[in-house]
C-alpha cells in the first residue's frame, strides 16, 4: 500500500463518520518538486507547466501529487496508477474503471488545502479563512436567503462577516458535491449554522433530508465544512 510520506498531508480529526480528511501546506519545497512530478499524469504535468508564476506552479504540483497519494492509499494504488476524470462542471473523480463507490473533494485558499474521502456518498468541501476581507452585504444579498439575511443583520461587523464565510463553506461544500459549482441556486439553499450545521431548505437536489452538514477542524483561524449527499 502507498504511503503519504512523500507528501505533507496532516490527517485531521474526522468530520464525521466514515469521512477522513487531511490538511496540507502547498507551500511547498521545490528540491521535492522531481519526486512529486513523477506521480503526476501526462495531463497534470502540462498542466502544471502553463501556470505562468511558478508559485502557483508549485501549488498545484503539491495538491496534485498529495491528492494522488491519499487516493492510491485508499484504493491500495501508486499514485501515479490512480485514474482522475472531470465529471459534471468539470467536478474532479475516480474513473469507471477503478469500480469503487469512493468519492473525493479538495478545496484550497491561502496556499493551505483540505482533502477529504467518503465511500457510499458523494462529498464536497469547502475552506476560507476566518479573517478574508469582503462585502458583506453585496454577498448576502447576491447568495444568501432572507432567513439568513436577517440573521446576519442581527450580529455585529466582525461577527456578520465570519458568518458570512461559515455559511459561504457549507453552500460552497453543497455545489461541488453536486458538481453545480457556482451554477447552484445559492439564493435557495437555507442554512442553519447553529450547531449541528443543518441545510433548512433548498430544491431538488438539495433537499434537507438527503443532506449532511459538518465542520472541519482545520485550526489556524480556517473555516471548513464537509457536506454529505446521500440522496439521488
Amino acid at each position: 500500500m502507498t504511503t503519504l510520506r512523500l507528501v505533507p498531508a496532516s490527517p485531521l480529526a474526522a468530520p464525521a463518520p466514515g469521512v477522513q480528511a487531511w490538511r496540507c501546506s502547498l507551500a511547498g519545497d521545490a528540491a521535492q518538486v522531481p519526486s512529486l512530478v513523477a506521480l503526476l499524469a501526462p495531463e497534470e504535468r502540462a498542466r502544471a507547466e502553463r501556470y505562468g508564476r511558478p508559485d502557483l506552479r508549485l501549488r498545484y504540483i503539491v495538491g496534485r501529487a498529495t491528492l494522488r497519494t491519499i487516493l492510491g492509499t485508499c484504493l491500495d494504488l501508486a499514485p501515479e496508477e490512480v485514474a482522475i476524470v472531470r465529471g459534471r462542471r468539470g467536478r474532479p473523480e475516480l474513473a469507471p474503471r477503478h469500480a469503487t463507490d469512493l468519492d473525493f473533494n479538495v478545496s484550497h485558499t491561502r496556499a493551505t488545502a483540505i482533502f477529504a474521502v467518503t465511500y457510499g456518498r458523494r462529498i464536497g468541501v469547502d475552506i476560507e479563512h476566518s479573517e478574508r476581507r469582503l462585502n458583506v452585504d453585496g454577498v448576502a444579498r447576491k447568495f444568501m436567503t432572507p432567513r439568513e439575511q436577517a440573521t446576519l443583520r442581527a450580529l455585529g461587523d466582525d461577527a456578520r462577516r465570519r458568518r458570512l464565510l461559515l455559511l459561504w463553506t457549507c453552500k460552497e461544500a453543497m455545489s461541488k458535491a453536486t458538481g453545480d459549482a457556482l451554477a447552484a441556486p445559492f439564493r435557495e439553499l437555507d442554512v442553519a449554522t447553529d450547531e449541528p450545521f443543518a441545510l433548512v431548505a433548498g430544491p431538488a437536489p438539495y433537499v434537507p433530508a438527503h443532506w449532511r452538514l459538518h465542520g472541519i477542524d482545520v485550526g489556524d483561524g480556517f473555516l471548513a465544512t464537509a457536506a454529505l449527499w446521500t440522496g439521488p
